[in-house]
């Protein structure tokens, strides 16, 4: 695991633009890469379709969330994913993931992805990939840039 006292940068292309990620998408990025099929903590999943976000719950307690916005009837833009730090490092983000794709699969629909967390996800369990809408994948990484 990185130093917590350093800043952590992971280029990422957006369309348009070029952009560096903070330390607290950093953590999810390597929870994603450390182990992508670590057994999650226990949560469910709640679809606010009118907020548009997918929130992890445990008891009463929103512990994560990816959030979206609707593209047209067929697709999904996929714009952030977070976990409250006393929950990361558990496996929550990773899972909360999975389980949104596996939902968007369920649905029929396809993805923009501008969250780097979730890109991060699909280049390591690429049976995923087919959900990303080729003519509007969304943000990339930069891998030209990585140390």
């Amino acid at each position: 695991m990185t130093d917590p006292t350093e800043p952590i940068r992971y280029p990422v292309e957006y369309p348009g633009e070029r952009s560096s990620l903070g330390q607290d998408q950093a953590f999810l990025i390597e929870e994603v890469i450390d182990d992508p099929h670590a057994p999650a903590f226990d949560f469910r999943v709640v679809n606010d379709e009118k907020l548009g976000i997918y929130d992890a719950i445990v008891g009463d307690r929103e512990v994560a969330g990816l959030t979206y916005k609707v593209a047209g009837d067929d697709r999904l833009v996929l714009l952030a994913t977070s976990v409250f730090p006393e929950f990361r490092n558990r496996g929550i983000a990773t899972e909360l993931i999975r389980r949104v794709l596996d939902d968007v699969r369920v649905q029929g629909k396809t993805l923009t992805i501008m969250c780097p967390i979730v890109r991060t996800f699909i280049e390591h369990n690429p049976e995923y990939a087919d959900l990303i809408d080729p003519e509007h994948p969304g943000a990339t990484h930069d891998h030209t840039h990585l140390p």
